[in-house]
């Protein structure tokens, strides 16, 4: 399986942005959820993110905290994200990062988790609510083991916290595009070109950016600044819409766009 940081690579040298969908785990369904995963790579899905449901989603807008609390109430759980990872695996083998809260896991067994959730097939783990150097414990058995640990910046950010954060990360560096919570936006902002740029002074992890991205001319323009492109709330909206094959198809747009670069997906929705 190729790892976060060759997917990566290999999108750089072909000219293109990375494509992130974002899918909590369970939603629509248990049974839904390999062939949800299935269906983003098919429509131009590079590195995917697999959200482990969670009571008390803070770092979330309304979208995927209802989207958490519908796989809740289906049953989702630790352990069986873990075995829709694992059906995944044996279709797939894009590389998967498990997005999650830090009490599920310390529930599970920390160590525990790391190790079943390599046997499973994943390559990254993002905690929300584990800022670097808040747990050294915790980020040090990250750290050690054979997952990514995926480190968060925002616009609040030094550039030298920035500089830091990097350092003890891996795989990529997930920028947040806005203060607040996910959610799908209407607009970017303003300045996020010149953010962007001044972050990419500072790493040298590829930048992926999130929050917010919602339209195909929004993900043309982020990838024309950015290593990454991270679509989440706007994709489980298309997934609650029009299923495993909606959510597909809406992010097969955005794949276009990011292709086709800004005024090709201006051409692109205008047509």
């Amino acid at each position: 399986m190729p790892s976060i940081s060759e997917k990566f690579a290999e999108r750089r040298a072909e000219g293109r942005a990375i494509l992130v969908p974002y899918m909590t785990s369970g939603f629509p369904s248990r049974s839904a959820s390999v062939d949800v995963l299935t269906g983003l790579v098919e429509a131009g899905g590079d590195v995917l993110e697999l959200g482990i449901p969670f009571s008390d989603p803070l770092a979330d807008g309304p979208t995927i905290q209802d989207s958490t609390f519908r796989a809740l109430e289906g049953g989702m759980t630790v352990e069986g994200t873990l075995e829709v990872l694992a059906e995944f695996r044996r279709l797939s083998d894009a590389p998967i990062v498990l997005f999650s809260y830090l009490n599920p896991l310390l529930r599970y067994g920390l160590e525990a988790f790391l190790a079943d959730a390599e046997e499973a097939g994943a390559q990254g783990l993002l905690l929300t609510d584990v800022p670097t150097g808040a747990d050294s414990e915790v980020e040090g058995a990250i750290l050690d083991s054979a997952l990514d640990l995926i480190r968060l910046v925002a616009p609040t950010t030094r550039p030298d916290r920035a500089s830091s954060i990097a350092h003890q990360g891996q795989g990529f560096l997930y920028y947040i595009s806005r203060t607040g919570v996910t959610g799908a936006r209407e607009a970017l902002a303003g300045d996020l070109e010149e953010e962007v740029r001044a972050l990419r002074e500072v790493v040298e992890l590829p930048v992926a950016v999130g929050f917010g991205i919602s339209t195909p001319e929004q993900a043309a323009l982020v990838s024309g600044v950015a290593d990454g492109v991270i679509v989440g709330s706007a994709l489980i909206q298309a997934l609650d819409r029009g299923g495993p094959d909606g959510a597909a198809a809406f992010l097969a747009t955005l794949r276009l766009a990011m292709d086709l670069g800004v005024d090709g997906a201006r051409t692109l929705l205008g047509s």
